[in-house]
């Protein structure tokens, strides 16, 4: 999550890496990994993270969380949501592994074990930022991030359905998931602390001559909270003061009027 809007130049390339680990396991150090790894030097790599994304492709994947009892429709919006991206990582494309391997069947599913406690002890932080109720109307001005939101509520219905309510399991439950619905020579699992090695083996690449990405989810994940508070701030003083003025304006008509 987090990171500049990348929009893909070239929408006939397609998804060569599913990186299928859990969010809060590394996600953004992983996205940085393969923009290096993926980088053919023709254009800045696309790598699909929601934290980067504008507003028609944030709506995009709030509709593909609704049509996920819709198998075409569900397919077709993928389709149209990772088109030209050559990656992506952290949900909510890891909530579709399966339906990613119909449309990508070439692409290899990359999963990242963590501690599990903590990992835990982390999700349960992002959650309660994410989860706070005054965000539905506070982000309503806000372009893309109206949607996060319900893109947070919709992740999290879609995975009650699955495997019913949250607990410290659910990063092994996922990654069993991946594991299932991936082909055997498909399917990867690595922890961050191996380094690039893991990648570089399954990509066919050169180890980079430089350390591997460590971002901080958390710092990513607070920082992009910042930023959207801070505009959603700016627009609701925007549109405190056109009230104020129309407001105004209303009062003194209202005044003229009585007083002729």
């Amino acid at each position: 999550m987090g990171g500049v809007p990348s929009i893909p130049s070239d929408p006939s390339r397609s998804l060569k890496v599913i990186g299928a680990g859990y969010s809060r396991t590394g996600t953004l150090s992983m996205a940085l990994a393969l923009e290096k790894l993926l980088d053919d030097g023709s254009d800045p790599t696309p790598t699909l993270r929601v934290g980067s994304l504008h507003n028609a492709y944030v709506k995009l994947w709030s509709q593909i969380f609704t049509a996920r009892h819709d198998k075409p429709r569900l397919l077709k919006l993928l389709r149209e949501a990772t088109a030209g991206f050559v990656a992506i990582t952290d949900a909510p494309g890891s909530c579709f592994i399966a339906e990613l391997l119909e449309l990508y069947p070439d692409a290899e599913v990359v999963c990242v074990r963590r501690n599990r406690a903590t990992w835990w002890e982390s999700w349960e932080s992002v959650t309660k930022q994410a989860g706070a109720g005054f965000l539905n109307w506070f982000l309503a001005p806000v372009p893309g991030k109206r949607w996060y939101p319900k893109l947070v509520t919709q992740f999290l219905e879609q995975q009650e359905e699955i495997w019913g309510p949250m607990t410290e399991r659910r990063m092994d439950e996922h990654n069993e998931y991946a594991r299932k619905v991936t082909p055997p020579e498909k399917f990867h699992m690595m922890e961050l602390s191996e380094g690039w090695s893991p990648l570089c083996k399954i990509l066919g690449t050169s180890i980079p001559d430089e350390p591997f990405p460590r971002a901080n989810d958390a710092e990513a994940v607070e920082g992009l909270a910042g930023q959207i508070l801070l505009e959603a701030g700016s627009r609701w003083v925007g549109i405190s003061a056109v009230v104020g003025v129309v407001g105004y304006g209303a009062w003194r008509l209202w005044q003229s009027v009585s007083l002729s």
